[in-house]
């Protein structure tokens, strides 16, 4: 593993590879220590060597021209660690290669690993998704105009007279999902390898869901355990006790997480806090503070898991016991989770005055991602080349 990380070169491929993802991997020395940890050399080289979408054992000795039975153990390894997704389809297995993020970053800490030095490797990647700023990792992964992520509200907070459709109800994502399964939060458990711990008491386990095909693969990993749909449903109401905001897909079909985040371990919320305002895409509320009722306790300020509350201009003059909370309209992601925190009853959701309708499905999305980055063109090719060999198999 030592010789992967000394020698530069030898990881260009596989980042190249990871970078034709919607979201990939900005290049920088940090980025090659972690991918050193992750894979070793001859997974680095098969996973250089994967198509842009899933494909079957067959077409990938063919790419990678090694033996079936080698490259089934390095298959089998790298799926043990989530660099690799297996999917069983009907005869066929068919193998997909993990996105950095989110992806194999994220389940590299979803169990203990007596296999990797987690410890090192949660200082790595804090320090990676924070260095260069906008030019850095936060960039890629905050930088688009269509968000990877997006926020849900309490539905129990929303105005009498509104109405939330299904794909904006946490709890009706959960009921309608096929497979529910329960992982280990990957910020916080990176938080408490770097010796610190949720501010907010929100635990490491039992609190962030997985959903579908991908929470299967999940759990015959070992790095997810099923649960019934009530038991997730109970989940939730723990995370809204905590003041959690809900984060899914930024989709309307079939989401594949719901993860419930806190202001100070999140990784999605600290790039919101870092100053990429459209990073998670909102709900269709705001938070709006009524200067009557506020007595500028405080509450809300702790609360808000975007840190988007603050003293309200017209009242930095004035007295400490006159003075009123406001809310940064364009940072406020409508969760709803500062509400509960108000003893005044300050606080209201109120209808946003505009709120882009999420795209259809993954697919619909990454499309949207990728045309924005200028990455489209390859997996239209990459497609259609696949396709016609597959075409040609069956003749």
């Amino acid at each position: 593993m030592g010789h992967l990380l000394n020698d530069k070169s030898a990881l260009v491929p596989l980042i190249d590879r990871l970078n034709r993802y919607p979201v990939g991997l900005v290049d920088s020395p940090r980025l090659r220590q972690i991918l050193a940890l992750l894979f070793d050399p001859r997974e680095a080289e098969v996973a250089a060597r994967f198509p842009l979408t899933e494909a079957t054992q067959a077409e990938l000795v063919e790419r990678t021209g090694l033996p079936a039975a080698e490259l089934d153990g390095i298959l089998e390894s790298m799926a043990n660690k989530g660099l690799v997704m297996d999917l069983p389809v009907g005869h066929e297995t068919y193998y997909l290669l993990v996105p950095g993020l989110i992806g194999f970053m994220e389940f590299s800490f979803m169990r203990d690993r007596g296999d990797l030095p987690q410890a090192e490797l949660a200082q790595l990647m804090s320090e990676y998704l924070r260095e260069q700023g906008k030019d850095g990792q936060a960039g890629e992964f905050f930088g688009s105009r269509w968000p990877l992520t997006r926020a849900l509200v309490y539905e129990d907070q929303i105005p009498v007279q509104s109405r939330i459709t299904a794909w904006e109800d946490a709890r009706q994502i959960i009921q309608e999902a096929e497979f529910h399964a329960v992982t280990l939060c990957f910020c916080r458990h990176k938080k408490a390898h770097e010796g610190k711990s949720c501010q907010q008491g929100a635990p490491v386990e039992e609190i962030c869901m997985v959903l579908g095909e991908g929470a299967r693969f999940l759990v015959r990993r070992g790095m997810a355990e099923p649960r019934s749909a009530e038991e997730m449903l109970a989940i939730l109401d723990r995370a809204r006790a905590l003041g959690l905001t809900h984060i899914t897909d930024n989709i309307r079909e079939q989401p594949s997480f719901l993860c419930n985040c806190c202001r100070c371990c999140c990784e999605l919320l600290a790039g919101v806090q870092m100053g990429f305002h459209e990073g998670i895409a909102k709900t269709p509320f705001l938070a709006a503070v009524d200067p009557e009722r506020c007595d500028y306790c405080g509450a809300c300020l702790r609360a808000c898991n975007a840190k988007c509350i603050g003293l309200a201009d017209e009242a930095r003059a004035l007295p400490k016991d006159q003075r009123w909370a406001q809310v940064d309209a364009e940072v406020c992601l409508g969760c709803g989770a500062c509400l509960q925190a108000c003893e005044q009853e300050a606080l209201t959701l109120v209808p946003r005055p505009k709120c882009p309708r999420p795209p259809r499905d993954r697919n619909a999305l990454f499309a949207r991602i990728l045309w924005d980055k200028g990455r489209l063109m390859p997996f239209i090719a990459d497609g259609l080349r696949r396709g016609v060999k597959r075409l040609r198999r069956q003749r």
